[in-house]
């Protein structure tokens, strides 16, 4: 790398670091109104949503319904979330039905 290289990666990780730091620090020290704060409650949610929907949906690039082994256990684990509200019977479900739909079918 030329010498010009280092100080501009250092510099961008520094930037990097204070724009994602002065969040936490304004947070502590600004007083959001509640529709804000509800907003920012919901981003856990929406970023997992977005992690998750496009393995389930298009595991090998394409959106696929029939034959999607990972969406049906996906739905299975989601109807059990929802009922039982327990992450370990939700993850066992989904676990337990993708591997049954992989291995027996």
């Amino acid at each position: 790398m030329t010498g010009v290289a280092w100080p501009a990666i250092v510099a961008i990780g520094v930037g990097t670091l204070l724009l994602r730091a002065s969040f936490l620090y304004l947070y502590e020290r600004i007083d959001l109104p509640p529709r804000g704060e509800r907003a920012l409650e919901l981003v856990p949610a929406a970023v997992l949503s977005a992690l998750v929907a496009p393995s389930l949906l298009a595991p090998e690039g394409a959106v696929t319904v029939v034959g999607n082994d990972r969406l049906v256990a996906g739905v299975a684990a989601l109807v059990v979330a929802w009922t039982t509200e327990n992450i370990f019977a939700t993850l066992a479900v989904g676990f337990v039905v993708l591997l049954g739909l992989q291995y027996l079918v």
